[in-house]
């Protein structure tokens, strides 16, 4: 018996919203991406098909949003999805989260972060490889701007626990609210993927956030890409890709 591998077919993107790994060369800040730079940049990691990213967008058309995803057929969708709309003030990307915000996102250019639904790698002995972890939100803390947002939801309970107990043992980090995590957001987009869970009476948990007004940080306070991390963008160094 002979097995055959596969591998998934990268779709060709043509859209004028998706901007290709090779126009990221030589571009330190995100905002240089849009015609009118100086708008406030809100990010948004793990847009899936499109349906959060095209709302939120809707309602907030004085700001520039970046979408990303790892997926190539994921960023196709989101493209046809906001083109449809007519939202121009949106730009999707095809990128890991930690590169993009080391190569990309220098100090407080972020107004907003939106995370929804990342893989919550849910066997135990895997939650080490979870996106959101402790030197995570302090990347995303350098990156966005004075009073800047982060929105973090999962339909994970434990998973959403662990980063507001995270976020708790960070300076610079303010609850707005008395709950840590909620089920209840009002006025918060919803994907179609939350959409379906709520549908079963299934929870969605919320953690809002926001970066301590008039706090000091600089590219110092940066962490350091992970060791071992892997990628396929080039190095910024040598030019030698991260990963293989």
């Amino acid at each position: 018996m002979t097995t055959t591998a596969t591998t998934q077919r990268i779709l060709p993107i043509h859209s004028p919203l998706f901007v290709p790994p090779e126009q990221l060369i030589g571009c330190r800040d995100l905002r240089q991406l849009f015609a009118q730079p100086d708008r406030p940049l809100a990010l948004e990691i793990g847009c899936g098909i499109g349906d959060f990213m095209a709302e939120l967008a809707a309602a907030n058309p004085m700001t520039n949003f970046i979408a990303i995803d790892i997926y190539n057929k994921g960023c196709l969708k989101t493209c046809r999805r906001l083109e449809k709309a007519g939202l121009n003030h949106v730009r999707v990307l095809r990128v890991e989260a930690r590169y993009l915000l080391h190569q990309h996102c220098p100090a407080n250019s972020l107004s907003a972060v939106y995370i929804n639904c990342p893989d919550p790698w849910p066997k135990k002995r895997h939650r080490d490889r979870r996106l959101v972890n402790g030197d995570f939100l302090r990347l995303l803390l350098c990156c966005l701007t004075d009073d800047g947002r982060l929105h973090f939801a999962s339909d994970v309970a434990n998973y959403a626990n662990q980063v507001a107990c995270l976020l708790a043992g960070i300076e610079g980090y303010v609850q707005p609210g008395a709950t840590a995590v909620t089920t209840a957001l009002p006025g918060y987009p919803l994907s179609k993927y939350m959409r379906r869970f709520l549908a079963g009476n299934l929870p969605i948990y919320f953690i809002a956030r926001h970066r301590q007004a008039g706090l000091q940080l600089s590219e110092a306070d940066r962490p350091a890409l992970p060791t071992g991390f892997r990628t396929r963008h080039p190095h910024p160094a040598n030019g030698q890709e991260l990963g293989p």
